[in-house]
């Protein structure tokens, strides 16, 4: 059997609540009107003041009231194997599994509640009767963007929070799309919301002063719906503040454990009635814990006179004073202050991390919005896919990531096929696409062009508004000048000529470099030049620095660092060398979100960093370009240089010989070269039917489209996880892969099962913090002047 406690947070409160405890434990009832100033038991057993339905003293109560249920029960034999609790009850969560002792949490809880109660403006309300995914769509075409789902407390109850005044209009057309209860709630603010974020700010100082003892077992918290980790308190315990509740998702994670069992305990009985709703709507959700949790030991007998009671033990955490920094000692690092504050500003972020796009869809609408949801970025895979489904993902995005969390999505650079490129951006433009992220591209084409430039405007104040954001991916230092210049004259001549940009727009852009950052890509998976990060990096800054001097009034571009990054220490040397964000990439194909198949994943989660190699590029395969793919177990790599070995050699299918062609047909294609060429014919036709022109016309032509056959096919056998298959398939990814699998061997972030890509990125960026904190140790930075080095 596997035993949870769990505690109830705000809402559970009500007058008389505790009356059997408070005599049962007098000093811990004495210590706390020390700390709060008043008497908790007036406040719990009379409220003469009416303050107990107040944030600021609603949570110190309930606090008190939880914990002291708690020692009760644990006296008389409670010992869980895990626990859990919602919103403010996660901290008596953490109490019970020895975080802090009981006078720490208070205090913690205090200043909580004072920072949530000081906030105005807000409203929250609880919805009834409809799915997250339903109420999503009704904010989103009702254009109340600014209200968050705050709570999902169980798949059809769930609660909304943000200004009041548009919680209260979303009342008509949630109950119009099936909502059986709207409840406004008596609340003060938006709590769990973007709306609170000035609040987790200021509590993420606040808990500085603090030390925090690793859990004796598993939390689970209500940010990640996952177990804490012990190196993350600080950071997630803040954050809870501003994010979700996300109660539905962490009681199906317990309730797929063998012989799951829960016992409430505080006031009331919430928490039982929701575990029924969720039981009875919803499967249990699968997952693994890193070991067996052992239950907590009894706690030691202790004296029957109240008056003289011994408490049980627990980790006793004083709250201390924050101790002299010493001279020049470099700031406390954390993971949002990695990275350059400016970039987090103007995209909006919590920490200066992207997941790039890869190809297909395996950047996936479920990977994105975990990302944005955490404070990251995330950019959709779009590059392969047709219009109706990138539509599709963009409307998806925006219905569950609303206008205020961004999100990029990819625009892939189309050597053979420019109008491909049209199309993408009339679609971005039509569903008011704000970020897009450009690779491939060798020189700026007239669709970026069009892209960056519609909706410039001057405001009042004789700056230039730009209403699309471009992140540029290059490798390149003179693809790099391009798109760190403003748009070529030549092109927006020909725009404005085919009315495709006005005068207006066109004359701000002149004025506009074409990005608003610029990731550098070092050697990474699929499409590589194969660069050095520590030489390709500070070239490019030394080009953006000279270029800048030529536009001495424009923003500053802002660089990141991609490829080779899936470790702490390859992210800190990113940073340490300047940038001002990183970008992952092959690590991200890795997780439970990425659109690539289970059979994909596994074989990824085996790579080593020596596991990957080079290959010809489907896309540009009769130019050589090469991309970067996993070997480890897999024919692909072998047969598609193979088959460019014979484009080079051969003018024509048929100068190959007799015994390689039935090698291709029976080993490579699984069907006749016929038969590759009737199907290459059926996509061509209607996609574009120049090229089978070209191919009847020029032998060489058709060879190379019936090997680029082969490029297609192996793509489809991973993506569709195809069994039989499995040696041809064509996986993209880059050593950072094996460096990670590496980093993570004999954690719980050893199988792919458990790597959630929020997770993944936010213990990378915690980590990176934590190994350069310790370098900076290590190489005793604390000379006069240090301090005001690294902080500037």
């Amino acid at each position: 059997m596997t035993f949870t406690v769990v505690f109830p947070g705000q809402g559970a409160q009500s007058r008389g609540m505790g009356a059997a405890l408070f005599d049962k434990y007098p000093r811990l009832i004495r210590d706390a009107d020390d700390i709060l100033g008043y008497s908790i038991r007036s406040l719990c057993l009379e409220d003469p003041d009416k303050r107990l339905e107040d944030t600021a003293y609603t949570q110190p109560a309930l606090y008190v009231v939880n914990a002291l249920s708690y020692l009760q029960k644990q006296e008389l034999g409670l010992a869980p194997n895990y626990a859990a609790g919602h919103s403010l009850g996660e901290y008596n969560a953490l109490f019970a599994a020895g975080v802090f002792d009981f006078h720490t949490g208070l205090r913690l809880v205090q200043k909580r509640g004072q920072l949530m109660g000081r906030a105005r403006g807000g409203g929250m309300a609880a919805v009834i009767g409809l799915s997250a995914e339903a109420v999503q769509q009704v904010l989103a075409r009702e254009g109340l963007s600014g209200v968050d789902i705050a709570n999902f407390n169980a798949p059809t109850q769930l609660v909304i929070s943000g200004l009041k005044e548009d919680v209260a209009r979303a009342e008509a057309p949630l109950k119009e799309a099936g909502a059986r209860h709207f409840v406004l709630l008596r609340v003060s603010a938006a709590f769990h919301s973007r709306y609170m974020v000035e609040a987790e700010k200021e509590f993420t100082s606040f808990l500085d002063a603090f030390r925090f003892a690793s859990p004796r077992f598993p939390v689970f918290s209500n940010v990640h719906a996952l177990p804490y980790e012990a190196d993350r308190i600080h950071e997630t315990l803040a954050a809870q503040i501003s994010r979700p509740v996300r109660w539905a998702e962490i009681v199906r994670r317990l309730l797929s454990l063998d012989g799951a069992e829960f016992e409430e305990v505080g006031p009331g009985n919430v928490l039982a009635g929701l575990l029924r709703k969720i039981r009875a709507e919803s499967e249990p959700l699968p997952w693994r814990p890193s070991s067996e949790p052992q239950p907590v030991a009894k706690p030691s007998p202790v004296a029957t006179n109240p008056s003289a009671r011994v408490e049980p033990p627990v980790v006793s955490l004083e709250l201390s004073r924050p101790k002299p920094v010493p001279a020049g000692r470099p700031p406390r690092l954390t993971a949002e202050s990695l990275g350059s504050a400016d970039f987090l500003r103007d995209f909006g972020l919590r920490c200066a991390c992207v997941s790039g796009a890869m190809y297909r869809g395996i950047a996936s609408e479920a990977l994105v919005i975990a990302m944005g949801r955490a404070g990251f970025m995330g950019i959709f895979g779009s590059a392969g896919l047709s219009p109706d489904r990138v539509d599709k993902a963009i409307q998806e995005l925006q219905v569950a990531l609303g206008t205020q969390v961004p999100f990029g999505m990819n625009l892939l650079h189309d050597i053979n096929h420019p109008e491909t490129e049209e199309t993408m951006v009339d679609l971005f433009l039509k569903r008011g696409v704000r970020i897009v992220e450009a690779s491939a591209f060798m020189q700026v084409t007239p669709a970026l062009v069009r892209y960056r430039a519609r909706g410039l405007r001057r405001e009042p104040d004789g700056s230039i508004s730009i209403h699309h954001r471009v992140v540029g991916k290059v490798s390149r230092p003179e693809v790099a000048q391009a798109f760190l210049s403003p748009a070529p004259e030549r092109l927006l001549e020909q725009l404005v000529a085919a009315k495709k940009l006005t005068a207006e727009e066109a004359r701000l852009a002149r004025a506009v470099p074409m990005v608003d950052a610029l990731t550098v890509e070092a050697d990474s998976g699929g499409h590589t030049d194969q660069g050095v990060a520590f030489a390709l990096l500070p070239a490019m800054m030394a080009l953006r620095d000279r270029l800048a001097d030529k536009h001495p009034g424009a923003r500053r571009i802002h660089l990141g660092a991609a490829g080779g990054i899936g470790t702490p220490q390859a992210a800190a040397a990113a940073f340490m060398m300047g940038a001002d964000y990183i970008v992952t990439g092959s690590i991200n194909q890795c997780t439970v979100e990425s659109g690539a198949s289970a059979e994909v994943k596994a074989l990824l989660q085996e790579a080593g960093v020596q596991d990957t190699t080079m290959a010809p590029s489907g896309d540009m395969f009769e130019l050589g370009a090469r991309v970067q793919v996993l070997r480890r177990g897999l024919f692909f790599p072998a047969r598609a240089n193979k088959l460019y070995e014979l484009y080079r050699r051969y003018d024509a299918l048929e100068q190959i010989d007799e015994k390689t062609r039935v090698q291709l047909e029976t080993k490579y294609f699984k069907r006749s070269i016929a038969q590759v060429y009737e199907e290459t014919k059926s996509y061509f036709r209607v996609r574009a039917p120049e090229e089978i022109e070209k191919a009847e016309a020029n032998p060489k032509h058709k060879m190379a489209l019936v090997f680029r056959w082969y490029f297609a096919y192996s793509t489809r056998l991973a993506l569709a996880g195809d069994a039989e298959g499995r040696v041809d398939y064509q996986v993209h990814s880059g050593p950072a892969m094996g460096s990670f699998n590496a980093w993570v061997k004999g954690t719980e972030l050893e199988p792919w099962q458990n790597r959630h890509v929020a997770r993944v990125t936010s213990k990378l960026m915690s980590d990176t913090a934590m190994f350069l904190g310790e370098r900076f140790t290590a190489l005793g930075l604390y000379g006069p002047g240090t301090q005001q080095a690294l902080a500037g």
